[in-house]
C-alpha cells in the first residue's frame, strides 16, 4: 500500500510530508520511502498557530477557521506529493497539536518517582481522575475531500480514551524499525517536546517466537522534557526575532554552561515524575523560555551562554531521564527529529552518556531523521486500516492495546479551494 503520513510538531516550522510503500503487518512491516519533504506554513498561518497554542482567547468561528485552514495546508502539501509521485491509497495525518493535558490522577495514587515503579505504572482504570485531553487541528474530512484519499486522523483519543498519555504513540512503529540483535536502542525525538523510545536486544519479528510474549511488551518510551522549544524561543528573543533556531548549536557552543542554573532547572517536578509521562509547549512553552531568560539574567549570563545552558538543559533531561527510567543505559542512541540537527546538542548527549553508548541518527540506519516522525503516522494509519492496534499500553500508560484513529472517505469527488 502506498500511504503519505503528515504531521507538524511542537515547533511549528512546517508540513512533514513523507510518502512510503508498506507491506507485512506489525511484526513483518516493510516500510520502502518514496518521497519526502517538509513544506513550510505561510507565516499568517503559523502565527495564528503559534498565538492559539500559546494562549491566546479565540472565538468558535475563528477555531472551525483556522481547524480548515490547517486541513487546506495539509491537503496541499499531499496533493503535491501526489501530482509529483503518483497517487496513494491512504494517508494518515496527525495534525497540528495545540493543547495537550495529560491525565490526572487521584492524589492518593499519584505516581511515584521512583526508577523501581517506572516500569509498574498504576493501573490508569483504578486510578484516573480526569482522562487527558488533546486537540490536534486540521480535520481529516477535509483532507479526505480535498486529496480524494481516505484519511485517518485523531490518532491520540483512543489512547486518551483508554486512560493513556495519547503520548508518545511511535515506539511501536520504533520497535518494529529499528529494533537490533544485539544492541539495546534508545530511539530519541528532539522536536520541540522530547521523546524517546527505549528498545531491548530482543524486539525483532523472531522474537514472536517467545511463548506468551506479545509484540512491544517491553518497549518503554516517555516524553523526556523540553526538545528545541524553549532554545527556539530564546533564539528568536536574543536576535530581536530575525533568527528562528540555533543553526547547528553554532550560537550556543561559543557560550559557557551555567552550572548552578541547571540545577535549578533540572529540580522542575516533570523530571523527577516517572513514567508514563507526557508534556506540550503547554508546560515547556513560552512562559517557561521567558522564565529561563530571567533567571540566566539574574546570573548575569549573555546570550551565548543562555543558550549554552538550555541546550544542556536538553541534553542532560534526555540522559538523566534515562539513568532514572531505564534498567540500564543503551547501548546506542539514535537521534530523529530538528534537534538531530543540532551538531552541538549531539555532542552534549553523547558526553554525557559517555564512550560505552554510541549517538548516531537515524539518517546512519537507513530512515531520515527529518521525516520519521511523518513516516510513522503513515504507518499507523496503515495499522488502523488493517485494524492493527497501535499503541503500547506499557508506554503510555493506557488500560489496554487499542486501534487508533479515524477513517475518513471522501463524499464526493474532490474539490480545489
Amino acid at each position: 500500500m502506498r500511504a503519505i503520513g503528515l504531521m507538524s510538531g511542537t515547533s511549528v516550522d512546517g508540513i512533514d510530508v513523507a510518502l512510503v510503500d508498506l507491506q507485512g503487518r506489525d511484526r513483518d512491516l516493510k516500510v520502502k520511502p518514496i518521497e519526502a519533504r517538509t513544506v513550510p506554513y505561510a507565516p499568517a498561518l503559523r502565527q495564528r498557530i503559534l498565538d492559539l497554542a500559546s494562549g491566546a482567547a479565540i472565538s468558535l468561528p475563528e477555531l472551525a477557521d483556522l481547524d480548515d485552514a490547517i486541513a487546506i495546508a495539509f491537503a496541499d502539501a499531499a496533493n503535491v506529493i501526489q501530482e509529483e509521485c503518483g497517487d496513494v491509497e491512504l494517508i494518515g495525518s496527525h495534525g497540528q497539536t495545540v493543547y495537550h493535558q495529560p491525565p490526572q490522577y487521584r492524589e492518593s495514587e499519584a505516581l511515584s518517582t521512583s526508577a523501581d515503579n517506572a516500569a509498574n505504572p498504576i493501573n490508569p482504570a483504578n486510578s484516573i481522575a480526569r482522562l487527558g485531553y488533546s486537540l490536534q487541528l486540521g480535520r481529516g474530512t477535509t483532507i479526505a475531500q480535498l486529496t480524494g484519499v481516505p484519511t485517518i486522523s485523531n490518532f491520540r483519543a483512543a489512547d486518551l480514551a483508554a486512560g493513556g498519555q495519547g503520548a508518545p504513540l511511535v515506539p511501536r512503529i520504533d520497535a518494529c524499525l529499528l529494533g537490533h540483535a544485539t544492541q539495546t536502542t534508545c530511539i530519541q525525538n528532539i522536536g520541540g517536546i522530547g521523546n524517546v523510545a527505549y528498545i531491548p536486544r530482543r524486539i525483532l519479528p523472531q522474537a514472536a517466537a517467545f511463548a506468551g510474549w506479545e509484540f512491544g511488551d517491553d518497549v518503554l518510551g516517555w516524553d523526556t522534557g523540553p526538545g528545541n522549544l524553549p532554545i527556539d524561543l530564546a533564539v528568536h528573543h536574543f536576535s530581536d526575532g530575525e533568527k528562528t533556531y540555533d543553526r547547528g548549536g553554532a550560537w550556543a557552543a561559543t557560550g559557557q554552561i551555567c552550572q548552578p542554573l541547571l540545577d535549578r532547572w533540572l529540580s522542575d517536578p516533570f523530571f523527577g515524575k516517572a513514567p508514563p509521562k507526557s508534556t506540550g509547549r503547554e508546560y515547556f512553552g513560552k512562559a517557561f523560555a521567558e522564565g529561563c531568560i530571567a533567571d540566566a539574567q539574574s546570573f548575569d549570563l549573555d546570550a551565548a551562554s543562555t543558550l549554552a545552558t538550555l541546550t544542556e538543559l536538553t541534553a542532560a533531561s534526555v540522559v538523566e531521564s534515562y539513568r532514572s527510567f531505564l534498567p540500564a543505559l543503551p547501548d546506542r542512541v539514535l537521534l530523529c527529529g530538528g534537534g538531530s540537527r543540532n551538531t552541538y546538542l549531539k555532542e552534549r548527549i553523547q558526553s554525557r552518556l559517555g564512550t560505552t553508548c554510541c549517538v548516531q541518527t537515524t539518517d546512519e540506519v537507513g530512515i531520515d531523521a527529518d521525516s520519521k516522525e511523518a513516516i510513522a503516522f503513515a504507518i499507523l494509519a496503515y495499522w488502523r486500516w488493517y485494524d492493527i492496534p497501535g499503541n503500547l499500553p506499557n508506554v503510555t500508560g493506557a488500560a489496554r492495546s487499542v486501534v487508533l484513529g479515524e477513517l475518513h472517505f471522501p463524499a464526493f469527488d474532490p474539490v480545489s479551494v
